[in-house]
């Protein structure tokens, strides 16, 4: 399940700051990737933000952002190139290394394609290489406006429309993307690569792919888009890519097994999203914890004791379902409902503090199936013996020392 998304700024190649988001899965993130949208497209394409979604799904935090002049991002449109481009794509990098984690994967749309293919020789830590939609080498853009490359080549520059938008491109635009080749950057990526690609894309035709899949090395793979228009605007589109993109990424980017806690141990760390905010690793399952806003949290996760509940009721549901199937009773469904409240000792009849205050946990169980009276009043005697209920009943000794870890 995805977690959530944070605005995030970073200087771009050339000084300007680029507005980006970081889409984060719910615990601590197994690798990082970066997005780089489509031509004069922004970070908010629904494409970027399904994709962004899916991997963070599978617990892949994803930074997709603006480039150089479009959309948030600062600077202007006209005075930034396909170099360019790839230097805002390495900024990206650069900051995912320098505040969380190099990217893992690189994934690029249609003009992003090409420069991640560009860029990714210089992210020696990426593992996975993924192009939608990409051209083999940027000069392919130019018949975007071919109508107007005369007065640009004339004047200098020229206003386009792209995608009913105007732009205003310059001279140094075509000169820097006529001057990239890509098959060599592609031949020597040495990262699996992905490529997707629609048989009727109008804007950049399949031939495309199919010079960007015979110039790489294996391992490679090619996914048809079937009918998928170039920027996937059809919603099914994007959730199809963006399912499929999910799955392999999880195949090239296993769970480290070095960096799963033996069984039986639980990791806790603080993640420095918020003031409270904890990540929480149970071998290969991630958790967080936080506390609620108003107790100057993020409300980003339960509370340390809506966890504490949650073990609680979990134990209590797994113990009466083991209880009725050795039975062999008709019980289909349980459901287990808990509240933690401090009361007065003086108003809890079985506890054996007299005064201050004592915790009091309720429990309410929904027990479905056709159970006689019986049946129902043994199950609830049952629900005490839970394990989880026993250890909290009964004298627990916390034992707490220091690592041998020096944090510097």
């Amino acid at each position: 399940m995805q977690g959530r998304s944070e605005k995030v700024t970073f200087p771009g190649v050339g000084g300007e700051m680029l507005a980006a988001r970081l889409d984060l899965p719910l615990g601590t993130p197994r690798a990082y990737a970066l997005f780089a949208h489509c031509f004069t497209c922004t970070k908010d394409i629904f494409a970027a933000t399904r994709i962004a979604a899916a991997l963070a799904e599978e617990g892949i935090a994803v930074l997709r952002f603006d480039f150089t002049g479009l959309g948030h991002s600062e600077g202007e449109f006209a005075n930034t190139s396909f170099s360019s481009n790839v230097g805002d794509l390495l900024k990206a990098a650069d900051f995912l290394r320098q505040n969380r984690s190099a990217p893992a994967l690189l994934i690029g749309h249609s003009l992003g394609g090409a420069a991640v293919l560009a860029a990714a020789g210089e992210v020696p830590e990426a593992r996975g290489v993924v192009t939608i939609g990409a051209p083999a080498d940027p000069a392919h853009v130019t018949h975007l406006f071919q109508d107007q490359r005369a007065e640009i080549e004339a004047t200098g520059e020229a206003e386009v429309l792209l995608a009913g938008r105007p732009f205003r491109i310059k001279r140094q635009f075509l000169e820097d993307i006529e001057g990239r080749r890509l098959e060599a950057a592609i031949a020597g990526l040495r990262k699996a690569l992905l490529v997707f690609h629609g048989p009727l894309d109008q804007t950049v035709g399949i031939e495309n792919a199919a010079k960007i899949f015979t110039a790489a090395k294996h391992p490679k793979s090619f996914v048809s888009l079937d009918e998928a228009d170039h920027l996937l605007t059809k919603k099914a589109d994007a959730i199809y890519v963006a399912t499929v993109l999910a799955a392999w990424a999880s195949r090239h980017l296993p769970a480290s097994e070095e960096t799963q806690a033996p069984a039986g141990v639980v990791t806790v760390r603080e993640n420095g999203e918020g003031r409270f905010t904890q990540s929480i690793e149970v071998g290969r399952h991630h958790l967080r914890a936080d506390e609620p806003r108003d107790f100057g949290g993020l409300d980003s996760g339960p509370s340390p004791y809506d966890l504490l509940l949650a073990g609680l009721g979990a134990c209590t549901a797994m113990t009466l379902r083991l209880y009725a199937e050795r039975k062999k009773w008709p019980l289909q469904n349980v459901e287990v409902e808990l509240r933690h409240d401090k009361i007065h000792a003086a108003d809890c009849k079985t506890c054996e503090t007299e005064v201050g205050r004592v915790d009091r946990i309720e429990r309410r169980l929904t027990l479905e199936g056709p159970l006689d009276g019986t049946q129902r009043d043994k199950l609830l005697e049952i629900a005490d013996k839970c394990p989880v209920h026993r250890t909290l009943e009964s004298e627990v000794a916390v034992v707490t020392e220091l690592s041998g870890k020096a944090a510097l």
